[in-house]
């Protein structure tokens, strides 16, 4: 049975679309699914389920969201390998003095087009970078990500996608919960 990530764009930010996460884990038990977990308040699920269609099942939990809280959340699936695939494709390892709290992973609904990747990819910052690899982009912050111009907002608008950005410390856990940990 594949285990699943359920990455939850704008839910509990600045007070805004607010959902506990004992709710969230339920909901998503009400749907079948097993080994349910969530991990901190920005919407992170992990489970397992039957169905091997990741859209298939994104549109059942974004439907069910849908209903239950009365307004729409979008979710970006991936399953424990693609997770673990972004781990290993991270084109930061090489930065000897990289602290985990600088790299971030954007996550995109679907691989943007090439021209749209070539012409964000131009876009430079003396402070931040990023390199977009398939549906990720990898954001390296040597300040502050609040304070980065390379935001969900700024991928959005110049890649066409939704997104939802997560650090490095939550995709390695979040791989960890896929594989049964704590």
């Amino acid at each position: 049975m594949p285990a699943y990530a359920a990455l939850l764009r704008g839910i509990n930010v600045n007070g805004q679309k607010m959902i506990k996460m004992d709710h969230l884990r339920a909901l998503f038990e009400s749907l079948n699914f097993q080994n349910v977990s969530t991990y901190i308040q920005s919407g992170n699920v992990v489970f397992k389920s039957e169905e091997e269609d990741a859209e298939v099942l994104k549109g059942v939990i974004e439907k069910e969201l849908t209903r239950i809280l009365s307004f729409e959340v979008p979710v970006l699936l991936r399953t424990k390998d693609a997770l673990e695939q972004v781990v290993q494709r991270n084109p930061y390892k090489e930065v000897i003095d990289l602290e985990s709290k600088q790299l971030y992973v954007t996550f995109l609904t679907r691989t943007p087009t090439v021209d749209a990747v070539i012409k964000t990819a131009s876009i430079q910052s003396e402070m931040d970078e990023f390199r977009i690899v398939d549906r990720e982009v990898y954001v390296l912050c040597r300040g502050s990500y609040g304070k980065t111009k390379f935001s969900n907002a700024f991928f959005e608008k110049k890649l066409g996608v939704t997104t939802t950005t997560r650090n490095w410390d939550t995709i390695n856990k979040l791989i960890q919960l896929t594989e049964g940990g704590v």
